[in-house]
Formats: C-alpha cells, structure tokens, sequence
C-alpha cells in the first residue's frame, strides 16, 4: 500500500510517500480502507520531534491520527461492527491506503468521509478540555484560538451544554464564531479589554499558543482555570499543558449523537491528496484554519 512516512525528524520535506505493507486489525482493533485522514497540529508536532507523551516515536514513523473509511478487517474479539460498514475514528498512520484503528463509532447518515475524518481527534481533544477546566452549565467560557477545528468543536458543545463562550480569532472568522453561537472578538492588540466588556470569564482555553496565558490568568483570576493545548510554557504560570491523551470511544459516541441532532458541524477548509501531505502540514502550521484540513486518499 501507499503510506506517508518519516525517517527523521524535522521540517515537512522529511515527509515522503513510500510503499509499505499493509497493517492487520489485531485483538480489539478493526482496520478501514481509508478514504479520508485528519491533520492535525499533532501530526506536525510530532514530526518535528515534539515530546507529547502519549505517542513516542519510533523511526521510521507513519503520519496521522484519525481515519473515515470502509471496515474491511475486525480483530478477535471485536463486536458491534462488521466488515462493509463505514466508520470514523482514531488509530495510527492514517495517512495512507490502510490504516488500523483502536477507537472507533459508525458514521452518522449524510456525512461524507472528508467530513468524518475531521472529528476524531478534536473531539477528544474538546470533549477533555471542557472537562479539564470544569466550566459548567451557566458559565463563561474564554476560547483564545477559536476557529480551528478544536475551538469550533469547543463552541458547539459548550452551546449544547448551556455555556456561554467568548471566543477570540482573526478579523475573517468573526462571523464564523458568532455563527457557532459565540460572543466573538479579535486577538489583536487590545483584546483582553475587549473581552472584560464582553462579560465575566470564569475559564479560559488556549488553543493558539500565542503567548496569551498571563493575560488568561488575569482574565480568569486563577491558573487552575486555565487550560492550553498549545504553549509547552504553560506550567511556568501554573497552567495545565494538556497534550495529546489517545483514543477516546466515548468522545466519537458524542460526536455522533450532536451531529445526528444537527448540534454539530465543522466545516472542512481544504483537501489534499495523499501526494500533498507536506503542503498539508505547511498549511496547518501556519494556523488561521476555519475548521479542519483533510487529506483524501
């Protein structure tokens, strides 16, 4: 099969697309003809090298997280699924013709595979950070770096929950956050003040990595309230790093149900073929994303 490697760590021209032989579903794991895969921030992270915890590295490593596709291998062990069925979910080197997955949910009737690979990992990621700075029903939430896939996930399910959400992103996505339900402002200079207008904030997620943490610990009044997934500093003001945690079923299960109540969409900003998975990643490192980036295979 095709599948997108690395040999060594660094920039995205370490990428390169090789022949490889093709994974198994082993016990309590399924394996999909894959038609689409997610890019993610962590995918580049960790091609550099980045230390995230949950996923060590072993050279040569294959790229990506999350998959939609076609069922055609279930390990021993495994029920509730067959081969034929269409699914969405995570599992390792996903970019590529094959891949084999550890979590998994069936796709919700009328969403296509670019859509579905979007998902997987940004659910789990937003499904845990709410969680982790444990704003509640009748609060206020501050999301600095909103528009990105994780951010539009946070707004929708922040709105289902009966959260109000501040969230804060460029000029062009203004609108594109109050359509999600959000009190919307942008990131630059002044915005801190800006938002004090906008309403108390009982907590704050940093989804950008732009330096913004004193100022959310401000806004907050405690970094116990505070979340990042993307400054590795955070811990020097006393802030939560929340990396990457792995497969989470339950957060799949979520993200079916809100999108089969029509409670969540995220928009996919661009495709890329298998042969473009570098340009992907320039791409996705660059930032500014409304929504999520999507290789298709």
């Amino acid at each position: 099969m095709k599948k997108v490697s690395f040999a060594e760590f660094g920039g995205p021209e370490v990428l390169r697309l090789i022949d490889a032989e093709e994974p198994h579903a082993g016990p309590g794991r399924i394996r999909v003809a894959v038609r689409a895969a997610g890019v993610n921030p962590v995918d580049w992270r960790l091609r550099e090298g980045q230390v995230l915890g949950a996923h060590p590295i072993v050279l040569p490593s294959g790229v990506g997280l999350d998959a939609a596709g076609v069922v055609d291998e279930v390990g021993e062990g495994v029920e509730g699924v067959a081969v034929g069925d269409r699914v969405f979910g995570e599992g390792v080197s996903t970019y590529a013709e094959f891949a084999v997955l550890s979590a998994w949910a069936r796709m919700p009737g009328g969403l296509s595979f670019e859509e579905a690979a979007g998902y997987p990992s940004v659910m789990e990621t937003a499904v845990r950070i709410i969680g982790e700075v444990g704003v509640r029903p009748g609060q206020t939430l501050l999301v600095s770096g909103a528009s990105g896939g994780v951010g539009s996930a946070v707004l929708q399910i922040a709105r289902d929950r009966g959260i109000t959400v501040i969230g804060t992103a460029g000029a062009g996505n203004q609108d594109y956050l109050r359509g999600l339900g959000a009190l919307a402002t942008t990131y630059k200079e002044g915005w801190a003040g800006r938002v004090r207008g906008l309403g108390r904030v009982d907590a704050a997620l940093d989804l950008a990595g732009s330096g913004v943490i004193p100022a959310l610990v401000e806004l907050t009044g405690d970094p116990r309230r505070v979340v990042s997934i993307a400054d590795l500093d955070a811990p020097k003001f006393g802030v939560r790093f929340s990396g990457v945690a792995g497969s989470v079923p339950v957060a799949l299960a979520q993200a079916a149900d809100l999108i089969s109540r029509g409670r969540l969409h995220i928009p996919v900003e661009k495709s890329y073929p298998l042969t473009e998975a570098a340009a992907a990643h320039i791409d996705s490192q660059a930032g500014h994303t409304r929504g999520r980036r999507v290789i298709v295979i």
